[in-house]
């Protein structure tokens, strides 16, 4: 099936189950054990946005900008450069935001050089004097949007790069021009839809254990803004810089003075992800691997592999046990999409399977996080 349409369709039937789950909010009276806090849902996407933005802020930009020169600008269309790290950010987002499953992410500020990127709504600017006055913890609501509650939460966006301190304070639309390294810039905001609230659980609520979600669409939600990320690092980074003929992606991308193949950036943003200790995890799993510790894990990942290899249309989920914990697990189907991914796989020399086309379902993306009762 050609990737456009498969993309499309999948992303309708994945609009589909959202919205007409059962039990998009299970409260005590509904599914509590299985189900996900909204808060935790939430920090399981910002650790991705984070771990996302963290590795492209220093293995990208500034990597390459000591080895190559390799300019980061606002006009990086034009001007053959690389897109700052919010503006990657942005562009994740509003890919993931128009996959219409319902999770939507954008930055904030109280000082933007975007006008559009003003709060909204009074508690968004509560939200971001919250974090500007110092709290560790991200500003958390529920909203009634277009007959359906959502839940909201606003994380500190920081300074991660010089990068976004000289545009900030270069910028003539800046209204504030006296940033610095790590300093807080503005936010970034998180919605996530629950369904039916109960009326007493309406409003600003410091209980964020009440709102849930079920851990399949929790999981939907964490897969999307990584496809999302790599949908962007491949098309506007690896296929756009190879085109300018600025730098290629390659296997040993350290030694090469190169960009990290899209599988490598994916990788690489798994092991920053996990230092948040939140108990996400995620990596590329295959039939066929070049690393064999990129192989099924265990008889789960295996014919999730099988599944989705058969049935690409749904990932292959379950629950499993590993010592007292019991963990969410899914397999998404995981496709070649770049050309540099197929010359890799079909001319490494520890490749098991050299056919592979672009498009082709190289494996999977697994996704796992523990259940709290």
């Amino acid at each position: 099936m050609h990737k456009p349409i498969f993309k499309a369709l999948f992303s309708t039937i994945l609009a589909i189950f959202i919205y007409s789950h059962p039990a998009l909010i299970s409260t005590a009276e509904g599914q509590r054990g299985d189900s996900i806090p909204a808060r935790l849902a939430t920090d399981y996407i910002h650790s991705v946005i984070l771990a996302s933005r963290e590795f492209y802020s220093s293995q990208i930009v500034g990597r390459l900008k000591k080895e190559i020169s390799l300019k980061t600008t606002e006009n990086w269309k034009e001007e053959n450069a690389l897109p700052l790290p919010a503006q990657f950010l942005k562009l994740s987002a509003q890919h993931s935001n128009d996959l219409g499953i319902g999770l939507k992410i954008r930055l904030v500020s109280l000082t933007p050089i975007n006008t559009k990127n003003l709060p909204r709504t009074d508690l968004e600017t509560l939200g971001l004097r919250s974090l500007n006055e110092g709290s560790k913890k991200p500003f958390t609501w529920i909203v009634k949007r277009g007959g359906r509650w959502n839940f909201q939460a606003v994380y500190p966006d920081t300074a991660s790069s010089e990068s976004c301190v000289n545009c900030h304070n270069a910028h003539p639309k800046s209204p504030k021009k006296d940033f610095k390294m790590g300093d807080i810039l503005g936010g970034i905001l998180i919605n996530v839809p629950l369904g039916n609230v109960p009326l007493a659980e309406k409003g600003i609520s410091s209980d964020n254990e009440v709102f849930r979600v079920p851990p399949a669409i929790v999981s939907d939600y964490v897969h999307a803004v990584l496809e999302s990320d790599r949908f962007v690092y491949t098309k506007y980074i690896v296929k756009r810089m190879k085109a300018a003929q600025v730098v290629e992606a390659t296997e040993n991308w350290e030694d090469e003075k190169a960009l990290p193949l899209p599988a490598q950036y994916l990788l690489n943003t798994s092991l920053l992800a996990r230092k948040s200790k939140s108990g996400l995890n995620f990596r590329l799993i295959s039939l066929w691997p070049i690393n064999f510790n990129n192989s099924a894990a265990n008889e789960f990942e295996r014919n999730g592999l099988v599944s989705v290899s058969v049935n690409p249309l749904r990932p292959y989920m379950g629950k499993l046990k590993r010592g007292r914990k019991t963990y969410f697990q899914a397999v998404y189907p995981d496709f070649a999409v770049s050309e540099s991914c197929v010359e890799c796989h079909n001319a490494h020399p520890k490749s098991p399977k050299r056919d592979f086309q672009l498009d082709d379902m190289m494996g999977g993306m697994m996704v796992s996080f523990p259940l709290k009762n």
